[in-house]
């Protein structure tokens, strides 16, 4: 008599408080609605829920200090039809392609010699690793001297804010290489630049578009930074014109512009990172 197979054992669903475990798409999904829903709540309770203060009927946290969610929703129409939103996001947008490809244009070169040969580290490590710790916003004054005020300060400000980021992402990138790799191609008799182009880089561009991630964050949070010099266009200019006006809740419209796009273009660049390096996603 064949001795009989054990029966499959299943798989457990893992615990929500697992170390190091991926939560299910819907329980994960959830997770993220919830926090958004709760402070949704949160921001309508302080707008709308009213208290008697002196004898008069007034929200919890005054309208000119917190906007309510319908004003502000009001205010990013009136702002999209009456103050062309759309095209200031589009001039920003259009900043910040630009200042992206000047910091590729520098970081990826550079970035992989750096990599690559540690004689070519030496030399530009010193300069470089002190500008990631100093404030960006210091730099204003000797941009607006070296550049003026207009569309040239405005994306020299960007690049210098992005690349001393992007860069030490492409040295990581480079240099955890496995070394087998490396070694093999060597063995097998390749040359330097060969190894460079046919092994480091193609083994490093999943985790150098990842910066490419970080870099998008960075000049969305920049951008306001280097537009408030001479305000003649971009969603700056829509921010200084809510500061004219005193108009919290234009503030507030532009802020949640600002991260819509941002959010948005970080998902276009996921994406497209799933679509180059598939294999990647298959071997996790």
């Amino acid at each position: 008599m064949a001795p009989q197979k054990p029966p499959a054992r299943k798989h457990a669903t893992p615990p929500l408080w697992s170390l190091r475990t991926t939560l299910p798409a819907g329980t994960a999904r959830l997770l993220s609605l919830s926090s958004l829903g709760f402070l949704l709540g949160v921001w309508c309770v302080l707008s709308y829920v009213h208290v008697t203060r002196n004898g008069e009927s007034v929200p919890l946290v005054p309208h000119f200090f917190l906007p309510a969610p319908d004003q502000v929703l009001k205010s990013l129409f009136f702002l999209i039809f009456e103050k062309d939103l759309l095209q200031a996001v589009g001039v920003s947008g259009l900043r910040i392609a630009k200042a992206f490809g000047l910091s590729l244009a520098v970081a990826l070169p550079l970035g992989i010699l750096m990599g690559s040969f540690e004689v070519v580290n030496r030399l530009f490590e010193p300069i470089i690793a002190p500008m990631r710790y100093l404030p960006i916003t210091a730099f204003i004054p000797l941009l607006i001297l070296w550049f003026g005020i207009d569309e040239t300060q405005k994306v020299a400000f960007l690049f210098l804010g992005t690349v001393v980021y992007l860069l030490p992402a492409v040295v990581d990138a480079i240099r955890v290489v496995p070394d087998e790799m490396v070694q093999t191609a060597f063995t097998l008799g390749a040359t330097k630049g060969q190894v460079i182009r046919t092994v480091l880089i193609p083994a490093a561009l999943p985790q150098i578009f990842d910066g490419f991630r970080v870099m998008n964050a960075i000049a969305w949070t920049y951008i306001i930074l280097a537009e408030i010099v001479n305000p003649q266009s971009g969603i700056g200019y829509i921010l200084r014109l809510a500061e004219q006006h005193l108009k919290p809740e234009w503030s507030f419209a532009g802020i949640l512009v600002v991260g819509i796009i941002g959010i948005l273009t970080d998902l276009v660049i996921r994406t497209i990172n799933r679509m180059l390096f598939s294999w990647r996603e298959v071997d996790a």
